[in-house]
């Protein structure tokens, strides 16, 4: 009997013997990463590969080119979620999505163009990407770290057209102005709006009447403005010539101030400084339309020979305008406002369009500086319109032809010119 007892435990022991050196091997074969694994579901859905990344060309060092591998089975993803984190840091908050490419979509992106998420050069970053589906699943591929870093370029080299561009069109205007330094004659072309100006003060001077003249309604950071206050100051010498009344009313503080002393200096080198009224320039109000109406009641009352609007315009144009048309007077307008244009031309003698009122200074003044870069501007756009006008005829023969100079001169042009 009391072998029986003995028997059976042994046995028992026996028997329990393997299954404990099974579950000693298994503690000994998982490290905590395997048992997190472990612990893990099985994902349905097949992760990214591998992310690559390289630095952007031609950029200030605020960009990276990121692109990665899709999953071998891409059936069940919606999307893919990119997050990044600077290299080294640790904990799940640590990521930052930075970019969502539906699937089917290139997965090459260009990282930095997001404000809230910036590149900062000579930065480290680390990449992964996530599986997501249509319910906002998300299974995560690998984390792996950039080879490289962003860093900035000294020079773009896309942009050697523009450079090429750039010194021709500063040399024409060096070359010009050397020869209007040393006292070449060179023709400009005739604007009408500008050779009526001696008209206009003339006919006010024979008329014994007062001339308007509004720098317009902006501040003198626009320049229009500044375009308009040069064109005063040559205005206001021949006016201080011929002794004619000037009106100059004034919407700005500081505009105020500027053609005040632009008048005052005019006066002084027609050699009429005790010609000069300090009342002829004075600031009227800033209010928009009230300004407008100010002015509108001194031409019904004072009766200009001549108004000169000239400046930055807005709703107030049209007013302006009417109102010096049915007064009689001879209206010289200029601006760059594109809107605008119609309502002077319309109701004005004489209209200045865009570029017309900045060349204005060097048409009255004739400085070699002005000339110059006047001159050079009116050969780059020869230049210019040659080029379209060549590109015309060449479309014509292809299309007539078929000779393929177009697929030619493309090819020519787009080709890099520094690799």
């Amino acid at each position: 009997m009391r072998k029986n007892w003995i028997v059976v435990p042994a046995l028992m022991i026996l028997l329990l013997l393997p299954a404990l050196s099974v579950a000693q091997g298994v503690d000994e074969i998982l490290t905590p990463a395997a048992e997190e694994q472990l612990e893990e579901p099985d994902s349905w859905l097949d992760t990214p590969g591998a992310v690559t990344v390289r630095d952007k060309e031609n950029d200030a060092g605020d960009k990276l080119v990121v692109s990665f591998e899709l999953p071998a089975d891409t059936e069940g993803i919606f999307a893919y979620n990119v997050y990044r984190r600077f290299a080294g840091e640790v904990g799940e908050d640590t990521w930052s999505l930075i970019e969502v490419i539906p699937a089917g979509e290139p997965t090459e992106f260009i990282d930095g163009y997001d404000p809230e998420f910036p590149v900062e050069p000579g930065v480290l970053y680390e990449y992964r990407v996530a599986s997501a589906t249509v319910d906002g699943e998300e299974f995560f591929g690998p984390i792996f770290e950039a080879d490289t870093v962003s860093a900035g370029e000294i020079y773009h080299t896309g942009k050697t057209r523009v450079l090429i561009a750039a010194g021709m069109f500063i040399f024409l205007i060096f070359y010009y102005f050397g020869k209007a330094q040393r006292g070449a004659k060179m023709y400009l072309r005739p604007i009408a709006g500008i050779e009526a100006i001696d008209e206009a003060i003339g006919r006010a001077t024979e008329m014994g009447k007062p001339i308007l003249y509004v720098p317009g309604l902006s501040s003198i950071a626009d320049v229009a403005t500044i375009a308009s206050l040069t064109i005063l100051g040559r205005v206001a010498k021949k006016i201080a010539q011929y002794q004619t009344p000037l009106i100059v009313p004034n919407r700005d503080p500081i505009v105020y101030t500027v053609a005040e002393e632009v008048v005052k200096q005019a006066y002084l080198e027609a050699g009429r400084p005790d010609a000069y009224d300090p009342d002829s320039v004075f600031f009227l109000t800033t209010s928009q339309f009230a300004f407008v109406a100010g002015v509108n009641g001194m031409m019904m009352r004072e009766k200009p020979a001549t108004n000169f609007y000239l400046g930055m315009f807005w709703a107030e144009s049209l007013l302006l305008a009417e109102t010096g048309s049915l007064s009689g007077a001879i209206q010289i307008a200029g601006t760059d406002a594109v809107t605008q244009l119609p309502f002077f031309i319309t109701t004005c003698d004489y209209t200045l369009i865009g570029e017309e009122l900045y060349a204005a200074s060097a048409y009255l003044g004739r400085e070699p500086k002005q000339i110059g870069a006047l001159k050079g501007q009116d050969a780059c756009k020869a230049i210019i319109m040659t080029f379209i006008t060549a590109a015309l005829i060449f479309g014509i023969i292809d299309v007539v032809a078929n000779t393929h100079i177009l697929d030619w001169l493309r090819d020519l042009v787009t080709s890099p010119i520094i690799e």
